[in-house]
């Protein structure tokens, strides 16, 4: 048996041996291996969450809101970190609308209580200082206009939340804001709290976006569709209202039959091309007027309604009809007045296969516009190489091509606009989260589709559309001058041309003295007894504006309205410009003059005692910007008559 000392001394050494162990452990855990475990420690008790941010607004263009996002709070206590309970649980009871015994039960006897439900900004507002009281934001989109508009603002994705269609697809990035993160502590439980030495990075909200919408215009626009679409026993239909001096989009409404059921949610204005018949007549003439291949006083035959038109030269021919029959010959501006198929055939043999295509390009069509909407169709326009015999005055009656309703109404709008496309725009303004504007939409021309003064003439011959023994008579309004084309065009299924069945439009510019409008209607497949433009689309545009011009808060700047009696449409002197005094040019940007004089400077012609649109249009087509003060005649102007500026130089006009 060993000695007592053997056995103390064995003990000692091992216990100088576990301590070392213990020491060499600790050490390795602390130094070695630390930052491992400190790191698994904090992994375990400490969590980074992401905080989501809220998604700008989308309002219309008076401030009106048609989608926000609302703040909701989930609420979670702490009972042992209130620091009165009873003052504290009063405090939520009262703010939340909570049973008190119930709550106070609740607080005494757990842990962690998670209030049921979701609550506002406002419930809350109370529940911020109180220690104790944890409030988890989520975000809920908000379609406040309800179906108003929805086809052009569109939705979002369900799961991500990003955007799906339309202006919130487009826009997404701007709308979407920039995530935060926090650090909350977690309990053994898996549960989360805000942590005392909380880091964090705020979450930015998104941006605002102020459309071009006038929603009292919209709502004018879909009510008119409403009735439209059992009225006249049509398939679908389209209106677009466009701004034509700044290009800004005021209204956009849109019927489609899916499955025998009408739907609103489809934005055919911008993704369903179609061929736009007669509308399309005053693009051939303005090709013909701009190259000087039409006099005002040439005229053509009109085969009484009837010709069989020689295709080629070995004898092959093709019937052109008339709806509207006439005897005797047609000017250009008679062709266009009771919209003439065989006088715009007969017409349109005297420009080019490429000088026709390139009058349509011109005016955009065979392009997207360019406005800030996905899967816009830029329409269909076939090269010149390909096309046949028969597709100068196939084109020329508006067939063998096809258009948006939103491209056509812009093409018209270049018109009322001294012959000057702007690209169409659904933005208007974009604000940051503080309320400060970042952007605002300023006129983008794109190019001078015709000169100033053949879109002068133009207006012209649109104006003895609506006058007594025009197509479009039906919509003329009582004390203001609206002018504008009708069409109808036999509808294509992809394979043929089907019987019976008809496109049915008008496009129309409000009012010719100074116009504020372009409005385009088509009316797809009507099938009572009216089926024409001017029997079914006209009507509605004047139906509209009757209701536009009795409501108090849409769009149209009454300042600048002059009421007066309609005139009969042949005291407008064909190859003469239709309009009169112009009391507000919005567009000063820069254009390519028509002629091909030097960029340098020139001489500022002497408007003094002209129409406000005379000098403007002088003036532009000389390259200068310009600004307008007052309304009536030109007095004088700043640099003054004879006075040289340069090109692209702001010459001011100074009328009363």
């Amino acid at each position: 048996m060993a000695k007592p000392a053997a056995r103390i001394g064995l003990i000692q050494a091992m216990l100088v041996l576990g301590a070392a162990a213990v020491i060499v452990r600790a050490a390795q855990l602390q130094l070695v291996q630390g930052a491992r475990w400190k790191a698994e420690a904090a992994r375990s008790r400490l969590e980074r969450k992401i905080e989501p941010a809220r998604r700008g607004g989308i309002y219309d263009r008076n401030g009106n809101a048609l989608v926000v996002t609302q703040e909701s709070y989930v609420i979670g206590i702490a009972p042992n970190e209130l620091v009165d309970r009873t003052q504290d649980t009063r405090t939520i009871s009262r703010a939340l609308h909570l049973p008190f015994a119930a709550l106070q039960h609740d607080l005494a006897t757990q842990k962690w209580v998670n209030v049921p439900g979701r609550y506002n900004a406002l419930e809350v507002q109370q529940l911020r200082p109180l220690r104790g009281v944890y409030l988890e934001p989520h975000y809920v989109r908000s379609y406040l206009a309800g179906p108003l508009a929805r086809a052009v603002i569109g939705a979002l994705t369900p799961d991500s939340g990003r955007g799906a269609s339309g202006v919130e697809l487009a826009l997404d990035s701007t709308l979407t804001g920039t995530p935060g993160e926090a650090v909350v502590l977690k309990d053994m439980r898996g549960r989360t709290y805000q942590s005392p030495s909380r880091q964090s990075r705020f979450p930015i909200p998104g941006r605002d976006v102020y459309l071009t919408l006038d929603s009292e215009l919209q709502e004018i626009a879909e009510r008119a569709l409403d009735a439209a679409i059992p009225e006249f026993q049509a398939s679908g239909a389209d209106i677009v209202i466009l701004e034509p001096r700044t290009g800004e989009i005021l209204a956009l409404a849109s019927r489609n039959t899916v499955d025998g059921k009408v739907v609103s949610n489809k934005a055919s204005f911008f993704t369903d091309p179609f061929e736009p018949g007669s509308t399309a007549k005053i693009f051939t003439g303005g090709a013909l007027l701009a190259l000087r291949r039409v006099k005002p006083s040439d005229e053509v035959f009109g085969e009484n309604g009837a010709w069989d038109m020689p295709i080629n030269k070995q004898g092959t021919v093709r019937r052109i009809n008339d709806a509207h029959k006439t005897t005797g010959n047609l000017t250009l501006a008679k062709a266009i007045q009771v919209s003439s198929n065989i006088a715009m055939g007969k017409f349109a043999a005297r420009l080019s296969a490429e000088e026709q295509f390139e009058a349509l390009r011109a005016f955009g069509f065979g392009s997207p516009t360019g406005v800030e909407f996905p899967s816009e169709s830029p329409g269909k326009l076939r090269m010149p190489d390909k096309w046949d015999g028969f597709s100068k005055p196939s084109i020329a009656m508006g067939y063998e091509f096809e258009v948006t309703p939103m491209q056509l109404a812009a093409g018209y709008a270049a018109l009322a606009n001294a012959g000057i496309l702007l690209t169409p725009t659904l933005v208007r303004e974009i604000r940051d989260p503080g309320g400060r504007v970042i952007y605002r939409h300023q006129p983008e021309p794109v190019r001078r589709a015709v000169p100033a003064v053949v879109a002068d003439t133009l207006l012209a011959y649109l104006r003895s559309v609506v006058g007594k023994g025009g197509t479009g008579e039906a919509a003329q309004l009582a004390n203001w001058v609206l002018i504008g084309k009708t069409g109808t065009a036999v509808r294509h299924d992809g394979r043929a041309y089907q019987s019976n069945h008809y496109n049915a439009s008008f496009a129309s510019i409000f009012p010719l003295d100074d116009p504020q409008l372009v409005v385009l209607v088509k009316i797809n497949d009507p099938q009572g007894k009216k089926i024409y433009g001017g029997e079914t689309a006209a009507p509605l545009t004047r139906a509209m504006l009757e209701e536009a011009l009795a409501a108090r808060r849409s769009a149209l700047d009454r300042g600048r309205l002059q009421a007066r009696p309609i005139q009969p449409a042949d005291t407008v002197v064909p190859g003469e410009s239709a309009a009169a005094d112009v009391s507000r040019v919005v567009l000063t940007l820069p254009v390519e003059p028509d002629s091909a004089e030097s960029r340098g400077r020139r001489p500022v012609p002497n408007v003094s005692g002209a129409t406000l649109r005379r000098a403007v249009n002088a003036l532009h087509r000389r390259g200068f910007k310009v600004a307008v003060r007052g309304s009536g005649r030109v007095q004088r102007s700043t640099p003054a008559a004879g006075d040289s500026a340069g090109y692209g130089d702001r010459v001011t006009l100074w009328a009363e």
